[in-house]
């Protein structure tokens, strides 16, 4: 036979209600009497329980703010977090931890998201003093000076066409189509250049 609630409580340093929560919330489960298994639980509470926020004896025997963050840092951090935290610590500059076997503590988790906070204001400042540009808008008006310069250009051998062919003594319209034609040709070798604004 296990503890009672108010037991547990007292054994772990804590309040009733906060065991009652571990229970409900799933991190530590009661014996089939309905008991607590203290040596059990604790183990559950422990690996269930975000090392910064434990309370009462346990936090204690943490001691130091270096102890609880040697704790935090052997906390491990679910699957579905790793790759993108693995990603934002390698654009940072932040190697592997190579005792870990690729698993990711919950020390560098809350790194990776301090970083990810960094880079945030660091954009919204860059953006405030107007040293970033709107990709959306500034492709707009690339596209849009484009156009108008390639209207321009076709309606440069009409413009041109009398002055060159009285020059060279040809005729005007023979002069505009050939004209027309190779700029037209140009025009599109022009068109095939991608522009990547990344």
């Amino acid at each position: 036979m296990g503890l009672s609630r108010r037991q547990y409580a007292a054994h772990r340093g804590v309040s009733h209600t906060a065991v009652g929560k571990a229970i409900a919330s799933g991190r530590i489960t009661l014996e089939p009497d309905g008991s607590i298994d203290p040596a059990r639980a604790d183990r559950q509470w422990d690996a269930q329980t975000d090392p910064a926020k434990q309370r009462g004896v346990h936090a204690r025997a943490l001691g130091s703010a270096s102890a609880a963050r040697a704790a935090a840092a052997t906390r491990p951090v679910p699957r579905a977090a790793i790759e993108s935290m693995g990603e934002t610590l390698r654009e940072a500059g932040a190697e592997p931890d190579p005792g870990t076997g690729g698993e990711v503590s919950f020390l560098r988790a809350r790194m990776a998201n301090e970083v990810l906070k960094a880079q945030t204001a660091k954009v919204k400042l860059a953006k405030m003093k107007g040293e970033l540009v709107d990709r959306a808008r500034t492709t707009a008006m690339v596209f849009d000076l484009a156009r108008r310069e390639r209207d321009a250009w076709q309606g440069w051998p009409a413009r041109v066409a009398a002055n060159m062919a009285a020059d060279l003594g040809v005729d005007a319209h023979q002069m505009e189509q050939v004209l027309d034609k190779y700029l037209r040709k140009h025009l599109a070798d022009l068109a095939e250049v991608k522009i990547e604004l990344r």
